[in-house]
């Protein structure tokens, strides 16, 4: 039976089994050798699917002199189409678009009138040149039965630091619906800054830091040349939100930690050229109002909420004691954004409500039998500030303490069960609960919520930053911060690699598998550790 055929009676039997359907085309993986396609050196993507669309992505390069950022080069017309088969027999969608300078020659489209549910193949032509081959799937329609998604879970990828073999894997796997990038797809840095040991495994372009539309386009196009993120945006469909790195680090709504005001131009002006180089050469639908937090359902089973917390946020804060740490005044979301969250922990009607969340929501104390040493490798790592002699993360939701008051009260007070915080930033591997009440210390008791905290894909661990081989001093650090928080289950500092979250009716387990070596383009790769959150517990668990 044709897998069309099967999925056809799948549907009509009420059960949609959306993982594993690229497993049953293994044999038409998308082409790898995007790069050495006149044209298109950028290769394809897909994002965002809907039960009836999904945006497709792309970039023509019309003439040699046409190069990201340049602002040189004619328009051109870019024909797509759209087909239920990889040889492009069943056509299901076609049409064309003009592109120029003024989206730096990008393409964005979103066909409509897809199947819910339903693998496609996808390619662009423009000039004579034709694309690589994507493919890409529809979710599920609403209110499906569904008995299964699987993803991959990344973020943190500097290409500076090494090479993104994490994303080969996945590509290779055939057995994902989506990708989730939850943040620091780039880095704005310029060659040899924010490394440890003074290791530039390949430098950056252009060679200064990112300040300018220019810039932020060159970066973009530069990161999308790795044919190993190519293969994986060619394979599956992306579900991404940015953290601060696409900006600045540490950013917020009126600034940045790596941003000085009039040396760097203004704020506002490269915060904008920011935004409008990712949404030009990203994957990702901007809701009406030009706002990027947006949800995505897949049938019943689950729900993914993305969260911007950089655009609406307040300030840092400059005091752990500083009562203002818990003002009501202060937000790490925005009001509107808040109540959207919130509202959608009830609509959709999902059992599964994941939230993709750039930093983290469980509370982190630190422990005292640190050495000074040691601290100082973990605030690198965390981006953890020592004030008053307490360290403290004020850019993770610990220094927004009434805006996460407000999400886990909600969930207590509504008895809303299954919430799972997916998170990224903190170059580490976590498994948490989620404390009813984070102010109280110690975090004993009842859970409102699980957190997972997938690693980078290259940047520096804790140690790389300590100069020491991995799982020897961090092995020490670790104990000694869930010795000081009873909440965090698993700890993993040293780590590079990525994860595969299953989501299923009765459990989502997610699998954190790591790289051999980040400096080598042929790293191997293992499953490292595997938890899991059975359904109603709102507690983490080592899998069986």
């Amino acid at each position: 039976m044709s897998p069309f055929n099967r999925r056809d009676l799948l549907r009509s039997a009420g059960v949609i089994a959306f993982a594993g359907a690229a497993a049953t085309t293994a044999h038409t993986q998308p082409a790898r050798a995007a790069a050495a396609r006149p044209g298109f050196a950028h290769g394809v993507a897909s994002g965002d699917p809907m039960p009836d669309s999904v945006l497709l992505w792309t970039r023509v390069t019309p003439t040699p002199e046409a190069q990201p950022g340049s602002g040189v080069g004619p328009d051109v017309q870019v024909h797509w189409e759209v087909a239920e088969d990889s040889g492009f027999l069943r056509v299901a969608a076609r049409g064309s678009v003009r592109t120029g300078i003024q989206r730096d020659h990008t393409v964005k489209v979103v066909p409509t009138g897809l199947r819910p549910g339903t693998t496609y193949w996808y390619r662009f032509n423009a000039a004579g040149a034709t694309s690589a081959t994507g493919r890409t799937r529809t979710a599920p329609a609403a209110g499906a039965a569904v008995d299964r998604l699987r993803m991959g879970v990344v973020s943190c990828a500097n290409w500076q630091a090494g090479y993104f073999s994490a994303y080969r894997y996945l590509a290779d796997r055939g057995d994902l619906d989506i990708v989730l990038h939850l943040g620091d797809y780039l880095y704005e840095y310029a060659p040899g800054e924010y490394q440890a040991r003074d290791v530039v495994v390949r430098p950056h372009d252009p060679a200064v830091e990112m300040t300018t539309l220019a810039h932020y386009r060159r970066r973009h196009a530069q990161y999308k040349t790795d044919l190993d993120l190519q293969a994986l945006h060619a394979a599956v469909p992306f579900v991404v939100t940015w953290d601060d790195h696409e900006f600045a680090n540490d950013a917020w709504s009126g600034g940045a930690e790596n941003h000085t005001e009039g040396a760097e131009g203004a704020w506002a002006t490269r915060r904008d050229a920011s935004k409008q180089a990712y949404a030009e050469w990203m994957p990702v639908r901007f809701e009406p109002g030009g706002h990027i937090y947006r949800r995505f359902a897949f049938g019943s089973l689950a729900s993914i909420s993305m969260l911007d917390l950089r655009t609406y946020r307040s300030q840092q804060a400059a005091s752990v004691v500083d009562p203002a740490i818990g003002s009501p005044a202060r937000t790490l979301t925005g009001d509107a954004q808040m109540e959207w969250l919130l509202n959608g922990f009830s609509s959709p009607a999902t059992q599964w409500k994941l939230i993709g969340n750039p930093v983290m929501i469980a509370p982190v104390r630190f422990p005292s039998t640190l050495s000074a040493r040691e601290v100082g490798a973990v605030e690198q790592l965390l981006g953890t500030t020592t004030i008053d002699g307490v360290p403290y993360n004020v850019d993770q939701w610990d220094g927004y303490t009434a805006d996460r008051s407000r999400v886990i009260g909600h969930l207590r007070d509504n008895a809303i069960t299954d919430a799972v915080f997916l998170t990224g930033d903190i170059h580490s591997g976590w498994a948490c609960d989620v404390p009813a009440d984070p102010l109280t210390y110690p975090f004993n008791g009842a859970s409102v919520a699980a957190e997972l905290v997938c690693t980078s894909v290259t940047s520096d661990n804790l140690d790389d930053i300590l100069g020491s081989p991995p799982r020897t001093t961090s092995l020490v650090v670790e104990e000694a911060f869930k010795a000081a928080n009873p909440h965090v289950k698993y700890l993993d500092f040293d780590s590079h690699g990525f994860s595969v979250l299953e989501v299923t009716p009765g459990a989502l387990r997610m699998d954190w598998y790591v790289l051999s070596e980040r400096t080598d383009r042929a790293a191997t790769s293992r499953l490292a550790t595997s938890w899991q959150v059975d359904a109603g517990t709102q507690s983490v668990r080592r899998a069986q």
